[in-house]
């Protein structure tokens, strides 16, 4: 076998670790920041009633019509969005468009773990700035990279990071920064405005989450017409499928009902977060559609896997600064219901 032939930097990699995605049906899923709810009936029913006759077509290399819609939502210009096969594939383009072979890569320390990996790729040097105790963010002094990616709200603890603050370290900093606004439907705030405003932010969207859309891979980014043109030269040639493009139109022409489903979540949210903390757990306040909790006994590792047993998949991060936690994704009540159950049964075990 030649595995001569593979990079050297790929041999040795470990690469991106996604969220388990078990086989069998019987299973709450927990652990991958799915919505519980289905799309909107506008997207079902162009679904339904797609010609599949034009799947010998090429998509729209740039995706025209569905740029425009991203640009009516956020009040810009079309030539200042791009779309992406997912939010990671907008990630991936940054890296490729704005940093050099010497240059280094910013992100916080615990954050979304694919950053390191797309550095690691690329072998360019990373510069992760660790979080405190709380998981809240100080930028050491004289903090210099290439680019940094921020997540905000923040994964996988689930904090937002103030408004003022992100604007703050936007002006100041050298670089680009990528906002990674995955989960910001659910939050309070919004920072999409800095990547309009500012000549180096990029504010990068998901329709994973908040549009229950993550089986199509669609994302976009917003910002400069300078660095979104810098994006669509290194972008793969046709990156967004056709069908993919229609169902973003359709979700679009129906916020509402994704704002919906959004505030079913908030409050579900909310609910969790009081049980558990009734539980003994320390729970974090969140601005997502998941929870980052630090449980009592047995402690988190093998809480995850006995809850794993009983068919519940929760998320748990065997590192150094997120091994005593879990990630626990916002289900529908009948999720949420089985879950405290499980937790009764497990914990009442613990206790004797």
């Amino acid at each position: 076998m030649r595995t001569d032939s593979i990079r050297r930097v790929v041999r040795s990699m470990r690469g991106y670790q996604p969220g388990e995605q078990p086989l069998r049906g019987d299973v709450i899923k927990l652990n991958t920041n799915e919505n519980p709810y289905p799309p909107s009936p506008r997207v079902l029913k162009l679904l339904r009633s797609l010609d599949g006759s034009q799947l010998r077509l090429y998509p729209d290399p740039l995706g025209g019509r569905l740029c425009e819609a991203v640009a009516r939502r956020h009040g810009c210009g079309s030539d200042e969005v791009v779309l992406g096969n997912g939010a990671d594939d907008i990630l991936a383009m940054c890296l490729r468009a704005f940093v050099e072979r010497d240059g280094s890569v910013g992100y916080f320390e615990p954050s979304y773990s694919l950053y390191p990996v797309l550095a690691e790729i690329a072998e360019v040097e990373v510069r992760p700035v660790e979080l405190g105790a709380d998981f809240e963010w100080a930028m050491p002094e004289g903090y210099t990279a290439s680019i940094f990616f921020m997540t905000n709200p923040n994964a996988p603890t689930g904090v937002l990071f103030p408004r003022e603050q992100v604007r703050e370290f936007c002006e100041t900093f050298s670089g680009i920064v990528v906002i990674d606004q995955a989960y910001v439907e659910f939050a309070r705030e919004d920072c999409v405005d800095l990547a309009l405003e500012l000549d180096n932010v990029i504010a990068v969207r998901t329709f994973s989450k908040a549009f229950s859309l993550a089986g199509i891979r669609l994302g976009y980014a917003v910002g400069p017409s300078e660095l979104m043109r810098a994006l669509i030269k290194v972008k793969d040639s046709y990156n967004v499928g056709r069908i993919t493009q229609e169902l973003g139109c359709a979700a679009l022409e129906d916020v509402r009902y994704m704002e919906g489903n959004v505030e079913r979540i908030r409050q579900t949210r909310a609910r969790l977060g009081g049980e558990l903390q009734r539980r003994g757990f320390r729970v974090w306040p969140s601005e997502t559609n998941f929870l980052w909790v630090r449980p009592p006994e047995p402690g988190a590792r093998r809480l995850y896997e006995l809850l794993r047993d009983d068919g519940i998949y929760v998320r748990y991060f065997d590192a150094r600064r997120t091994e005593d936690y879990l990630r626990i994704s916002v289900g529908d009540d009948a999720d949420m219901y089985a879950l405290l159950g499980s937790l009764d049964r497990i914990m009442a075990g613990a206790g004797r």
